[in-house]
């Protein structure tokens, strides 16, 4: 053979070679999930309580967690943290959060969202004179470990994933939550408890299991001032001691919601019997190999007109009085532009939709959007990629109230209606 025919067939030997490498790789879909501890080491303000003001945490109840699942499907892939927190991390620690994940292994999306308990730290505070330095600083500390420590969860998971398998399935839970804010009758509610399985592909071993409900985790008083995961944690060690996998909890569009404990006793209590019911629905799934994995996603961040001056020094003295100044000067800063929420969409394999919300959206918020979106599953996540505060619907808004009030939800009025129907959108557009 002559050199340039052995050129020629060397190089389509490659082309060939890089042409499967590239299907090969369209083809994956990989799964790997991570736990880490997030509890604060030292005592630090707690979040969700404003009767506490600035008093400092007195040890633990039950740790906090947070747990990751990394979803490879082709090309993309995809994170999502789950966390004991009342909210995701603030704004510059998400940014380097995210940095890194990207950097490191290659994750362009993420969902890092709070289960919004009320007995985990303040992570609004920083290392600046007014916002936290000199009297907080132990709270500084603790969101540059709390930042490594969702690193390394996503990384760790990243490093785990494994060929994996997927099914998903929901049901209507009554009796589990009830709406807080509405007076008509009958109060809107989303009793939608979705669950998607991850299983390894030849093992058939569980990975992980996600859980999407609407509840806040409010069940244990604000005199307690010792950090817990609340319902949460007793529903992932309930789900984790059957399936053997990381359990990870997303929740959903609570700002108008309580949980209903109902005969279950107290928080421990919900909490084993939220996990039995989420035990049903997962042992009805059939994880079924992905034959065709995709992901697309979409991401922005939206500016809206504020109904709370935060630059009167008057608003400034009464959010001081009801919280604590270093906290108060953080939202200011926060918040002086506008309210600033993040959406974040992605679809994945054409099926499951991800929609997560920057803030406390009003359950007809996310019922709505299920309805509209027309998909086979469609998961909302609250208090996701950062906070800013309540997104009541039009009518809650009318209705008045607490988390439909300005002083709590900033938001120009209609806010959280444009940013479902930008999600809407988007969820098309994609498809």
């Amino acid at each position: 053979m002559n050199p340039i025919r052995r050129l020629v067939c060397w190089i389509a030997m490659l082309l060939v070679c890089v042409f499967f490498a590239e299907f090969a790789s369209a083809q994956e879909f990989k799964v790997g999930a991570f736990e880490v501890d997030i509890t604060p080491r030292e005592a630090v303000p707690m979040w969700g309580y404003g009767d506490r003001h600035a008093a400092l945490s007195e040890g633990t109840l039950d740790p906090l967690k947070a747990t990751t699942v990394v979803i490879q499907a082709g090309r993309r892939t995809m994170a999502i943290v789950g966390l004991d927190l009342g909210r995701s991390p603030q704004e510059d620690s998400l940014q380097r959060i995210r940095s890194e994940i990207k950097e490191k292994a290659g994750i362009e999306v993420s969902f890092i969202a709070g289960s919004h308990t009320h007995h985990g730290p303040v992570l609004e505070l920083f290392d600046a004179p007014g916002r936290g330095r000199g009297r907080f600083d132990a709270a500084i500390r603790y969101n540059q470990q709390l930042e490594k420590a969702i690193i390394d969860s996503i990384l760790k998971a990243h490093q785990t994933m494994v060929p994996a398998k997927l099914g998903h399935a929901g049901k209507e839970l009554i009796g589990f939550n009830r709406n807080r804010h509405s007076k008509i009758r009958p109060a809107p509610v989303d009793t939608r408890l979705g669950v998607i399985r991850l299983d390894a592909l030849e093992s058939g071993k569980n990975i992980a299991t996600i859980v999407n409900f609407t509840g806040h985790p409010t069940n244990i008083s604000s005199d307690i001032r010792q950090f817990s995961a609340d319902y949460v944690g007793a529903m992932r060690a309930r789900v984790g001691k059957d399936t053997q996998g990381i359990v990870v909890f997303m929740q959903g569009a609570s700002g108008d919601i309580s949980v209903d404990r109902g005969s279950h006793g107290d928080y421990l209590g919900y909490g084993e019997a939220l996990g039995n019911e989420v035990l049903k629905v997962y042992q009805g799934i059939e994880a079924k190999s992905v034959q065709a994995p995709s992901l697309k996603f979409k991401e922005d961040r939206f500016t809206f007109g504020s109904r709370t001056d935060f630059k009167n020094p008057l608003v400034q003295g009464v959010y001081s009085v009801a919280f604590f100044p270093e906290l108060v000067e953080n939202f200011v800063a926060e918040y002086q532009d506008g309210i600033r929420p993040r959406l974040t969409v992605a679809v994945l394999n054409k099926e499951i939709g991800f929609v997560g919300g920057s803030g406390e959206f009003f359950c007809q918020h996310a019922m709505r959007l299920r309805e509209r979106a027309r998909l086979e599953g469609l998961f909302f996540f609250g208090y996701c990629n950062g906070y800013h505060q309540y997104f009541p619907t039009i009518e809650g808004t009318a209705e008045g109230g607490y988390g439909a009030d300005a002083q709590v939800a900033p938001a120009q009025i209609g806010a959280g209606e444009d940013l479902m129907n930008q999600a809407l959108k988007w969820l098309y557009q994609i498809r």
